[in-house]
């Protein structure tokens, strides 16, 4: 798997846009990174960048963004509602795949060293690239904020990990570390009160408030033995909260940092602060994504909003985002853009051409025109993509079929593992035209000498096994759906049997159309163990198929005869 990390500088200026289109200018400049999201906030006079890329080249990317910015803002004149001590306050670097966070943390100190080195800027690591237990924490790193770098800087204990321990007054100092994928959300109230809105920010943070004796606002605050703050912790594990006043809104919000989403998830981060809100006598009136969210969490946040009016959760991805985009209240402030927010789909290249965006006309066209892919193998995943769409929807029908009420989830769940199986087959349609195109190329390959003779047929060999898998793949995918296709005739909607039908047909033909793909292919390969042990399986495949159909079609007639 090819390596990838995510790099989200923070940089102190939020209102001239100008000058940070100067530094994302230098970031695509880097071959190999892709720029993911810039996203300028007025009232914290900062912005969020987000870019993607190979280790090294996002190790360079940062260098020359944090260079620009130390040569264009002045950390004298900033002013901003966030906490923040240097031009580039913070560069936190993320795996994404294929690496590790001891291996990213490698490359995260790589930069620090090179940007203390020669760039002269203080360097803390922090999180998971710090030296010190303390310096992981990145509040604690940027105590004081930039007032108190003079200070700090002349003290021992606050020498940087790299760089000069000297105060640079235009370009502060900067934080980079490796951390864990976080997500930046904000909750908007109906308030102006930042003080209401720390209170709610305290109740839910895993930090939680000081304690106090007697008043809980004004009482004394309590000491253990060692002098420290006696903590009332929140109720949000992994979570970081403070509340601010944007101006640029008119409102106060929660500014919250949830920095493992396994543990906390956004929806349940939302949940919380209405809950709090409400107990202060607030109201959330939405919320604010700031930077990027991986897919899961959206698709998460949809099915559970879902399962709180006891509807089913299996429908399209597409869906299930609207769902919890509307739920959540991401479009309360501005319209909210999936795919300018969803890490998947900006890494997904717009120019790459996918049969499965075509429309049902434009696959049939593209499949009618002379060109030898796609062929069977797609069209067999496709057949076997609407079969288990036929499923589903049968699932969902019944799930909200009126008097079933108290059967939804038993439906939600069937129609939840129809839409997997249907989207894995959607992606095995385009899988199995990148197969053929694998065979192409690798006869495309020189032979000019017996090297090149020997390279040529091993690709040719490689490529033509991985075209054999594909529709084997498809098969076994196909073959799961059956299970869903019998339930929905037996125990499903009756106003829908024939949909499960069809479903049924289209499954049988769809694994039936695979296997004559693996076994032309397997035809071509030396390794016979190999093809004889595939055509052996996709067989006993074919057979179970033609009976699970038979046995399913008597069973719709005999629904049919009985209405």
């Amino acid at each position: 798997m090819k390596q990838l990390i995510e790099c989200v500088p923070n940089f102190s200026e939020g209102n001239d846009m100008s000058i940070i289109k100067q530094i994302t200018d230098q970031i695509e400049t880097i071959e190999g990174i892709k720029l993911l999201d810039v996203d300028p906030g007025k009232a914290t006079n900062r912005t969020v960048v987000t870019f993607v890329g190979s280790p090294d080249a996002v190790v360079d990317a940062a260098f020359v963004a944090i260079k620009r910015a130390s040569e264009l803002i002045d950390m004298r004149k900033h002013k901003g509602e966030h906490p923040r001590m240097g031009a580039t306050d913070v560069c936190p670097f993320i795996p994404i795949a294929g690496i590790t966070m001891e291996e990213t943390v490698v490359y995260a100190r790589k930069l620090a060293e090179r940007v203390g080195k020669e760039l002269g800027i203080p360097i803390y690591c922090y999180e998971n690239a710090a030296f010190t237990k303390e310096r992981r924490n990145l509040a604690f790193c940027r105590s004081g904020e930039y007032e108190a770098l003079p200070e700090k800087l002349a003290k021992p204990e606050w020498k940087p990990d790299f760089g000069p321990a000297i105060f640079n007054a235009t370009t502060g100092a900067t934080a980079i570390g490796a951390r864990d994928f976080l997500v930046a959300y904000n909750v908007n109230l109906n308030t102006t009160s930042t003080r209401r809105a720390n209170a709610i920010a305290f109740d839910i943070r895993e930090k939680g408030r000081p304690k106090r004796e007697g008043n809980p606002v004004t009482g004394k605050i309590v000491k253990d033995e060692n002098g420290n703050q006696v903590m009332i912790p929140g109720s949000l594990k992994e979570c970081k909260a403070i509340g601010w006043f944007i101006e640029e809104y008119g409102i106060a919000q929660i500014s919250i940092n949830l920095t493992n989403i396994s543990i906390t998830p956004v929806h349940i981060a939302f949940e919380e602060a209405c809950k709090k809100a409400q107990e202060r006598g607030l109201r959330v009136t939405g919320s604010e994504l700031v930077g990027l969210i991986p897919l899961k969490a959206m698709l998460d946040a949809g099915k559970y909003f879902l399962k709180k009016q006891q509807r089913s959760v299996g429908i399209s991805e597409e869906e299930l985002i609207k769902i919890a985009v509307k739920s959540l209240g991401l479009d309360d402030l501005k319209p909210f853009n999936p795919k300018e927010k969803i890490i998947e789909y900006l890494l997904y290249s717009e120019n790459q051409k996918k049969l499965i965006d075509l429309s049902c006309k434009g696959f049939a066209d593209e499949t009618a025109s002379e060109s030898p892919a796609p062929g069977g193998g797609s069209i067999s995943a496709y057949m076997g993509a609407l079969g288990a769409a036929l499923a589903t929807m049968v699932a969902n029908l019944s799930s909200h079929k009126q008097g079933w009420d108290e059967r939804w989830e038993e439906f939600s769940i069937w129609a939840e593992k129809g839409q997997k199986i249907k989207d894995d087959l959607l992606l095995l349609v385009d899988e199995d035209t990148n197969a053929f195109n694998k065979i192409m190329d690798a006869f495309g390959l020189p032979k000019n000498n017996d090297q090149e003779k020997a390279l040529r047929t091993k690709a040719i060999q490689d490529a033509t096994k991985y075209a054999t898998e594909i529709p084997f793949k498809t098969m076994e995918k196909v073959f799961e759906s059956f299970e869903i296709i019998k339930a929905m005739v037996v125990s499903g909607n009756p106003n829908s049997v024939t949909d499960a039908g069809v479903g049924a047909l289209c499954a049988r033909s769809a694994i039936m159309g695979a296997y004559l793909n693996v076994m032309i292919n397997a035809s071509g390969l030396s390794d016979k163990d190999f093809a004889n042990d595939i055509i052996i399986k996709g067989k006993n495949i074919e057979e179970k198929a033609q009976v699970l159909e038979t046995e399913i079609l008597n069973l719709v007639r005999e629904k049919i005869k009985n209405t």
